[in-house]
């Protein structure tokens, strides 16, 4: 038997009918090892930056079947993503598995072809890719987790900062700072509308709207054009017209496909990813994380037969692309339909419309320039006192490309054909105040447009940069556009005086370059992690005497406390910005930023129970009020009303600490339960306990032990531990049954 390992089912799924029953096909279903949580255990970084992997959560039984399977074949395969993400998660199966022997082999593109192809030259695992994939993890790592340490000390606790998400923050924010700094500028738009008079009675009519060309920036010069432009007799003045070629765009990159997808489709970066991932994974399109816009010669090949077929052979125009980025893997192409020949692919409306979207652009790139005429007509009245309207617009005189890829030409105006001196009867005239407006705020796509612009992140990162701060609390979408908060512009402040280099284009991007450096064998991982990290302590730990960050700045002076009349200041909570007290503690009086009061935390006079310096205090959480530790976050003690207790108790015991019990809670998520005596036992599970232990026999002759918990109507109890067998018994039947 031959054993071959790709990452997800949906993708072992596809290949297995690829491969005739010659190998067995299992998915990794992604990492099977990732570092712990706690950097004292992740890294022994005196040792020279030794990351300890962990099995990661669920992946037990993922591990024990691979290695089943493994004893049994005589040749094992790791098929993995063709990137650095995939060369890593194949050594992590290696070394989690023990497969000593195996060998690596890649493909751009689930087909027939590809992998018997790829089958052909298997290879050992590329260890200078896996570094570099590593050397990114541990980096992120110790960047995340020191900056994010002096910020809970200095800032607030629970924020967060990251090597590539605060660069991205602080574009989002210079933006933001420009629109408040724009003074805008009054000036006024006069625009007409016209109906063209035709030579002849049976002569076709249009509507045109010209605007004047030299906008006024006072009142009066603008009511002036529009009275003289109402009383006179208008004509065309002009009539200058050029013939155009326009360009097919390249194939698509990650970086341009998401920034489309965006435009067009209205899809944000990571829902474009995920429906790429399914197209990929189902053999529809090539891998969809590159920045190459290369396109194979099979693959040219057969959009060439496609466009001969479908648009005529004299529309074909054979390009190559040059790829913007300087590091990009020319050895991978750029995203593609893996058969030009099929017009629609996927199963679901996202899919469709995203492979169609691919199929086009990817089709339109080997064709002929598009012909346009485009024109602009020139009007004024007779007597010339005004300043020229004008209006442009084109005509295509020769589709191409366009063809294939018919909404890449926008909005263009159509004019019908005008000569000078040719009369225009004018219907309305009239003059519009407007203002400057300030620079836009940036979109997902700006964005991302601009991160590949100033080089940083890589298109595997983009979506998630996105992500994590829009997840955090730093960015609000609306609208498209992307707003930092109260807490994104804290924080990013906080960084920009205190980390600007760590924070910078030039920073950030001067090491995205040091890890290609890596995946090229140009330098180690141990140099790089070490030239970097031995000046980022000494700053980092530089920054330990900095006083906290508790004001923002002052309050309006006209913003007393309700309390004690004293000045204000503006500090940060949770939910954003509010006015505190300049004598605080002393005082508590608080105010929103709209002036209305704030109830302040209620103290209890008793002494908190577990560290026994703090005073109990009724606070204000997302799901009501409750008691606890005035000296949070050092004491987490939290006291919850005896009665609201027993209502929500289970009466079932908690299995770990053995001495609590489960309760109903409610969370972001809705409803679960956790042990009575959290936050010192976390255990939690997602469904009521029903008061049974799980029986399950383990291979050791043990028993599973974990809490059963309620089910379906199928499956009417099922254990609470999603390792276990019990968790699923339809498919525990299912396997007793193929044995």
């Amino acid at each position: 038997m031959k054993l071959l390992i790709v990452e997800s089912p949906s993708k072992a799924k596809t290949i297995s009918k690829y491969l005739d029953g010659a190998y067995e096909v299992r998915a990794s279903v992604g990492h099977v090892r990732d570092l712990p949580k706690s950097n004292k255990k992740a890294l022994d970084i005196e040792g020279g930056f030794v990351p300890h992997y962990e099995v990661s959560p669920g992946k037990e039984k993922v591990i024990a079947e691979i290695k089943s399977l493994a004893k049994r074949s005589n040749e094992v395969i790791l098929a993995t993503d063709p990137d650095r993400e995939g060369e890593a998660i194949a050594w992590h199966i290696r070394e989690a598995c023990k497969l000593d022997g195996s060998k690596r082999v890649t493909f751009n593109e689930i087909t027939p072809e590809a992998i018997k192809e790829a089958l052909k030259h298997p290879r050992e695992i590329d260890m200078n890719l896996k570094e570099a994939q590593e050397a990114r993890r541990v980096l992120d790592r110790l960047v995340g987790y020191d900056l994010s340490g002096i910020i809970w000390k200095k800032v607030r606790y629970g924020l967060s900062a990251g090597r590539v998400q605060s660069p991205a923050l602080r574009i989002i924010m210079e933006r933001e700072r420009e629109i408040r700094a724009f003074n805008p500028v009054t000036y006024y738009v006069i625009a007409g509308e016209f109906i063209t008079v035709g030579k002849m009675k049976e002569s076709k009519t249009y509507t045109l709207i010209l605007e004047c060309e030299e906008q006024p920036k006072v009142k009066g010069e603008a009511d002036r054009i529009v009275k003289e432009g109402k009383n006179g007799t208008w004509e065309v003045v002009g009539v200058e017209s050029t013939e155009v070629s326009r360009s097919p765009r390249a194939p698509f990159t990650t970086s341009t496909l998401q920034q489309t997808a965006s435009s067009r489709l209205g899809f944000a970066p990571k829902r474009t990813m995920m429906i790429a991932q399914k197209l990929y994974e189902k053999g529809l399109i090539t891998y969809m994380r590159t920045d190459s816009t290369t396109l194979s010669a099979v693959a040219v090949n057969e959009i060439k037969s496609t466009i001969e077929k479908t648009y005529g052979g004299e529309l074909v125009e054979i390009r190559q692309y040059k790829t913007k980025s300087k590091n990009a893997q020319e050895a991978h192409e750029a995203i593609r339909p893996t058969h030009a020949s099929s017009r629609s692919g996927g199963s679901t409306d996202d899919e469709k419309r995203l492979y169609s979207l691919i199929w086009e652009r990817t089709v339109a790139s080997q064709m002929k320039d598009a012909k346009l005429k485009r024109s602009k007509v020139t009007a004024n009245i007779h007597t010339k006192s005004i300043p020229d309207f004008s209006v442009t617009g084109s005509i295509v005189v020769s589709p191409g490309w366009l063809l294939a890829d018919p909404n890449a030409r926008g909005d263009d105006v159509i004019l019908p054909a005008l000569n000078k001196g040719d009369p225009l009867n004018l219907k309305a005239l009239q003059a519009i105040e407007k203002a400057t407006e300030p620079p836009n705020r940036y979109t997902e796509a700006g964005l991302i447009k601009e991160l590949e612009k100033r080089g940083i992140g890589r298109p595997s990162t983009y979506a998630s940069i996105i992500s994590t701060i829009e997840d955090r609390g730093y960015v609000d979408k609306l609208n498209k556009a992307l707003h930092p908060t109260d807490t994104g512009e804290v924080v990013i402040s906080f960084l920009e005086e205190h980390f600007t280099n760590y924070i910078s284009d030039t920073f950030t991007a001067e090491m995205e370059d040091k890890l290609d450096d890596i995946a090229e064998g140009k330098t180690t991982y141990l140099k790089i992690l070490t030239d970097f990290y031995k000046p980022f302590l000494k700053d980092v730990k530089s920054k330990e005497k900095l006083e906290k960050a508790t004001n923002m700045g002052d309050a309006p002076v006209d913003i007393k406390c309700p309390l004690c009349e004293s000045p204000m200041v503006i500090k940060l909570a949770k939910n954003g910005k509010f006015y505190s007290c300049a004598r605080f503690p002393d005082c508590m009086g608080a105010r929103k930023l709209d002036g209305s009061v704030m109830e302040g935390p209620k103290m209890l006079g008793k002494v908190c129970p577990k560290c026994e310096k703090g005073e109990l205090m009724e606070r204000e959480g997302r799901y009501g009020k409750f008691i606890a530790c005035s000296n949070y976050p050092k004491c987490k003690y939290i006291e919850q009303d005896e009665e609201l207790r027993k209502a929500n108790s289970t009466g079932v015991s908690c299995n770990k600490c053995k001495d609590g019990y489960m309760e109903e809670r409610k969370g972001r998520f809705g409803i679960f339960y956790s042990c009575s005596n959290y936050p010192d036992c976390k255990h939690i599970i997602k469904t009521r306990p029903t008061g049974n232990r799980c029986t399950y026999k383990k291979d050791d002759g043990t028993e599973c032990g974990e809490l059963m918990m309620e089910g379906t109507k199928t499956i009417p109890e099922r254990c609470s531990d999603k390792t276990c067998p019990n968790h699923n018994p339809h498919k525990l039947e299912q396997d007793k049954t193929k044995k």
